[in-house]
């Protein structure tokens, strides 16, 4: 028997809960690959999964969890044996699939990564699906060419924006970090922010078709109506890379203005269905390209009890930085 948090459905209410309980293996849902895992971490997909209402959840009871790290206890897959150090994120496992709020998870071996070297399990925690996402994003500003100027990270004081934000500044990039939270500006500046921008200065709807060029690029956490502005100030043939939906799905105020007159690139960040090569490609760069004692300060540590809080938390924003649950605490 081990300890996971689970999530039950009243069925007649409709109501959900999440509380800590013992489970046992043959509970586990079929896969390849039983994980013993070390730590997890909290996105805001799985506030909505232990949240009231359940969120993106399908069938109860369930483990919610979007990430892992551990090491593999047992695999019917030659890709991986026991004592290997793996990494899950995406693939729907948290929300669909059973995931990593628990001692132990077994899942496909399609969805794993090799811990990359340099890293350890509460480091690739640190990181999650936030951190590769950020990666991701800056890999797909690179493909497409930075452009000189201070680079915009909006809802830097997230996941994503943190990591983005360190990433940026690291290799050596001038970072404009939005927030709407002015006592997060030394923690934003800690993680190598040049400029702090006011979340009011870009949330205006204008009817301005484009305004002065500012940004050489541009990871978006938000979109609404900041995404909208946003790409009005980008520069000639700059890029934006969409990651979040905080403020809406709509992009309002935008019309086709910027793409068409300045050359934008709006990029679409997916994490979820990444394929493999580029997970590996993303992992590895995060080793070699995040700096350790930056990540190390976007850590909050927290346990499996801890989560119902976090996961109502991190719904209404109130999350700084990463949370790395110890699943055996």
């Amino acid at each position: 028997m081990f300890h996971a948090l689970i999530v039950r459905k009243d069925e007649e209410t409709g109501k959900t809960a999440a509380a800590v309980e013992e489970i046992s293996e043959d509970q586990l849902p079929d896969g390849d690959v039983t994980v013993a895992v070390d730590y997890s971490t909290v996105n805001y997909k799985d506030g909505l999964c232990i949240g009231p209402g359940g969120g993106l959840v399908r069938h109860y009871p369930h483990v919610p969890g979007i990430d892992f790290a551990g090491t593999v206890e047992s695999s019917d897959d030659d890709r991986y044996k026991p004592g290997d150090k793996v990494v899950l994120t995406g693939w729907r496992v948290g929300e669909v699939h059973w995931g990593g709020y628990a001692k132990k998870a077994r899942v496909k071996a399609d969805w794993l990564v090799p811990l990359p070297e340099g890293l350890d399990t509460r480091q690739a925690m640190a990181v999650g699906t936030a951190g590769l996402t950020a990666m991701l994003a800056v890999m797909a500003l690179e493909d497409q060419g930075i452009k000189d100027g201070p680079i915009l990270v909006t809802g830097a004081a997230g996941g994503v924006g943190s990591v983005a934000t360190a990433i940026l500044a690291k290799l050596g990039h001038d970072v404009a970090a939005v927030t709407g939270r002015p006592e997060q500006a030394d923690y934003l500046k800690g993680l190598g922010a040049s400029e702090i921008v006011a979340r009011d200065e870009l949330t205006e709807v204008t009817r301005k078709p484009l305004e002065a060029e500012r940004w050489g690029g541009a990871v978006d956490a938000v979109a609404g109506a900041m995404l909208g502005r946003v790409l009005k100030q980008m520069q000639y043939g700059s890029s934006v890379a969409a990651i979040g939906l905080a403020g809406g799905a709509a992009i309002e105020g935008a019309l086709i203005t910027p793409f068409i007159l300045r050359g934008v690139n709006l990029l679409g960040i997916d994490s979820v269905m990444q394929p493999y090569e580029n997970r590996v490609r993303a992992w590895q760069r995060i080793a070699s390209d995040l700096p350790m004692d930056k990540l190390e300060a976007m850590v909050q540590p927290a346990t499996l009890a801890d989560l119902p809080r976090l996961g109502a938390d991190i719904l209404k924003g109130q999350v700084k930085g990463r949370v790395v649950v110890d699943v055996n605490a």
